[in-house]
């Protein structure tokens, strides 16, 4: 065992030995993803990984050294021709963002600065402080609130939601412990309300059991009046009613709650006001929808991704909080080792780990910063304006089939629907619409993906893709109808 003298007497890096060995083998990676994005059509939506590659990928850790072209080839091989496929045309699985090679090269910028966005006086602090006044504009949000770039909806979410408990009880919350309010805490939403919600009150120690979740009407929106009802029977039963959380487009059919009506009711019982926009916020841009969303001006916090809407690579969520002051005080912590002084490294903007959850934060920002500058505003407002239309388009298309259904009405960019035969049972038709969704799949046709709706499984379809054309809908629908037909009793 070498003692410290022995090991500093040869040093070693993780530096390349031969730097242009590296540039090199970095440059064709660049070309070979940039080929891979450029004919991307050609490839299937997606295809099913093999037994060799998860045997592979089972591996146990290297010991020693591999040589770097040897480690790109395995990734050529096993890593790079199964992806999820959700930068190809026919994704529309989830609610996933299709990214763009601009943010590609972004996001390896910004690994080759490889800073942390917590604190500190360097580029990367300011660069997320101009996003973030960027994101207020694209919400109409005043100069005065604050906001914090994430992960992704569910910790948008989840800081919003921790923000509204800390400053609507008066208690010191941070310090007590929910405990200290009267009765349980209590919060709002619909019945389609993402999942992460549910996680956020259980992280938060409210508890799944006082999230109310209120009945949707025929719609899929919230029912107002059962709202209200929910509120007056917390606090007869004398709990803490803190939030109302509205649905700027739901997870299973892109409805958007009555966001006016759910603004008065938080009003009228002094509550926080949360919107989770985590994709449909971002329609607030087209203007088909500015008046329907415009309610977002006057929410406590609103939650949306920029992965998803604005197409860029992931990961990239934002919160936007109405009160600064109360979004810092939820979170702010100055130990010792991380003073701000007045000047060198240590100064700069307040941290950002004063506004959020993690101190150890990549540089998100610039895929942003560098994207919206390489389109404008305006193209991604007319890139999420196509991604409506080309829904409400398979809307037409599925309603000219006598043997397709849609399940809800097409209100924003998701289209749920399915195959259709008289003399079929509920069940029958569930079983054969889950076969179309995984044949489609597994034949590289195209990737929707599913929900239930009073008991019918719906095929769904989820359009943030901004590579997606006219033809690849009418090709679904086409293809529905094919499988649907085989798979017939």
């Amino acid at each position: 065992m070498k003692d410290h003298k022995e090991l500093l007497s040869d040093e070693i890096s993780l530096d390349p030995p031969d730097w242009e060995e590296m540039r090199g083998l970095g440059h064709q990676m660049i070309d070979d993803m940039l080929d891979h994005l450029q004919h991307i059509r050609k490839e299937p939506s997606w295809r099913k990984i093999p037994a060799e590659t998860k045997e592979f990928l089972k591996e146990n850790i290297p010991q020693l050294p591999l040589a770097i072209s040897e480690i790109y080839e395995e990734f050529k091989k096993h890593i790079l021709p199964y992806p999820s496929g959700n930068t190809h045309p026919r994704f529309w699985a989830w609610v996933q963002g299709t990214g763009t090679p601009f943010g590609m090269l972004a996001e390896m910028l910004a690994a080759g600065m490889n800073p942390n966005t917590a604190l500190g006086e360097h580029s990367a602090m300011y660069v997320e402080q101009q996003v973030l006044n960027w994101c207020k504009e694209m919400m109409n949000y005043p100069d005065t609130s604050s906001g914090i770039l994430v992960s992704g909806g569910s910790m948008a979410n989840i800081t919003a939601l921790m923000v509204a408990r800390n400053h609507q009880t008066g208690k010191d919350i941070r310090k007590e412990g929910v405990r200290a309010a009267k009765g349980n805490m209590t919060l709002y939403c619909s019945t389609e309300t993402h999942s992460c919600v549910e996680k956020a009150v259980e992280v938060m120690g409210i508890g799944s059991n006082s999230l109310r979740k209120i009945p949707v009407d025929e719609s899929y929106r919230l029912r107002i009046e059962e709202l209200e009802r929910a509120i007056k029977s917390d606090l007869d039963a004398g709990n803490t009613p803190f939030c109302v959380i509205g649905n700027a487009g739901t997870v299973n059919t892109g409805e958007i709650d009555p966001l006016d009506e759910l603004l008065s009711i938080s009003k009228k019982y002094n509550l926080w006001y949360h919107i989770d926009g985590a994709f449909g916020a971002l329609a607030k841009m087209a203007p088909e929808y500015s008046g329907k969303l415009k309610t977002i001006e006057e929410a406590d916090s609103v939650a949306f991704d920029l992965h998803k809407w604005m197409y860029m690579p992931f990961e990239v969520g934002c919160v936007l909080i109405r009160d600064a002051a109360a979004h810092r005080s939820a979170f702010s912590s100055e130990p010792f080792y991380l003073m701000n002084h007045e000047r060198g490294l240590a100064a700069g903007p307040d941290p950002m780990g004063n506004y959020g959850l993690e101190l150890s934060r990549g540089f998100k920002a610039l895929k942003v910063w560098m994207s919206l500058k390489e389109h404008g505003v305006q193209k991604y407002a007319a890139a999420i304006r196509q991604n409506i239309a080309q829904a409400f388009y398979l809307g037409e298309l599925i309603e000219r089939e006598n043997n397709l259904e849609l399940l809800t009405p097409v209100s924003l960019n998701i289209v749920c629907y399915r195959y259709k035969r008289a003399g079929l049972s509920e069940k029958q038709l569930n079983r054969i619409n889950k076969e179309i969704v995984m044949s489609l799949q597994e034949q590289g046709i195209a990737s929707p993906s599913s929900t239930v709706l009073g008991g019918r499984y719906a095929i769904r379809v989820a359009n943030t893709n901004h590579r997606s054309r006219k033809e690849d809908f009418e090709d679904l629908v086409s293809e529905t109808v094919r499988l649907g037909d085989r798979l017939l009793p």
